[in-house]
């Protein structure tokens, strides 16, 4: 006859509490185990959230999420393809630079349309006709520059539409002026460029032409399931078709809950003063902005 099988601790009934290694006995439910507003014990890893947007913590049914997290996460999927496909408001953004004291312009790139955009990069680069003709006029009229200011719509229009005016008005109070294209601090700004179906490289063709020593585009970020917003910054010197990107500097995740446009602006400013200083950008010009500018990263 053999021996009866001992008693062996059985799983508890809510699969939210089966990683629980806290007790004693982690296959055991603990009885304080705060529970939610349907009576679901909370996952512990969930006082983390408050320090992420990342997907942490997410709960379970059963062996599959939660049916809410799983809709979180078609929305969030579905505002970053929006972020992609959505037309840029080149007419409102003109007005909201120009009521904060910018002269603009306005160009397209030789992609037609959206989708020659995401699947012809190198059109992206390059101005149409118009573009072309416009800027050029812009130099003859008014000269050279040392710095022109590009705004694009990139991979995510969102991000520009809610960000670029109030960076560029923040980057010409940090360079000590207005952007009004007069003198500031020793640095002539020209008009901001806003520009369509735009890639990071298309500031070169329009910096080249517009005679300036340095060209800086703000455009959308490939958007993030966390991140649909997100504006870039790309700073150049001597800009011409060709360049490497190696060539530029890069300030990146511009938005409140990255980085904010005041630090962003502060930095910008210090690059655009450097980079005139010592007529260099990218690998070659290393952001020290943080130590001096007390400006670092969102915590």
């Amino acid at each position: 006859m053999t021996d009866a099988l001992p008693d062996l601790p059985r799983l508890p009934d809510l699969p939210a509490l089966w990683d629980d290694a806290s007790a004693e006995n982690p296959l055991e439910p603990r009885a304080e185990t705060p529970a939610g507003p349907q009576g679901t014990p909370l996952d512990p890893w969930t006082v983390l959230r408050r320090h992420t947007p990342a997907r942490i913590a997410l709960g379970r049914a059963g062996t599959s999420l939660p049916t809410s997290e799983v809709l979180r996460f078609a929305a969030a999927h579905a505002q970053a393809r929006d972020a992609v496909h959505l037309p840029l408001d080149a007419a409102a953004l003109e007005a909201d630079l120009r009521a904060r004291g910018h002269p603009v312009l306005q160009v397209r790139s030789r992609a037609a349309t959206r989708t020659e955009y995401l699947v012809r990069p190198d059109l992206g680069r390059l101005l149409d006709d118009a573009g072309q003709a416009a800027i050029d006029a812009q130099r003859a009229a008014a000269g050279p520059v040392d710095l022109c200011v590009v705004v694009g719509d990139g991979l995510s229009a969102i991000a520009a539409q809610r960000h670029a005016a109030v960076l560029v008005a923040a980057l010409a109070e940090a360079l000590g002026g207005d952007g009004s294209g007069a003198p500031v601090a020793g640095v002539r700004i020209g008009p901001v460029v806003i520009a369509t179906q735009a890639r990071v490289a298309l500031a070169d063709d329009i910096g080249q032409r517009l005679g300036a020593s340095l060209a800086l585009i703000l455009l959308g970020e490939r958007p993030g399931l966390s991140s649909p917003d997100s504006l870039g910054a790309y700073l150049t010197w001597a800009p011409a078709p060709g360049h490497a990107e190696a060539e530029r500097n890069c300030v990146s995740n511009i938005r409140p809950e990255g980085l904010p446009v005041p630090a962003a602006a502060a930095r910008l400013a210090w690059l655009v003063r450097e980079a005139l200083r010592r007529r260099m950008t990218g690998i070659e010009l290393k952001d020290e902005s943080e130590g001096l500018l007390g400006v670092g990263s969102p915590t």
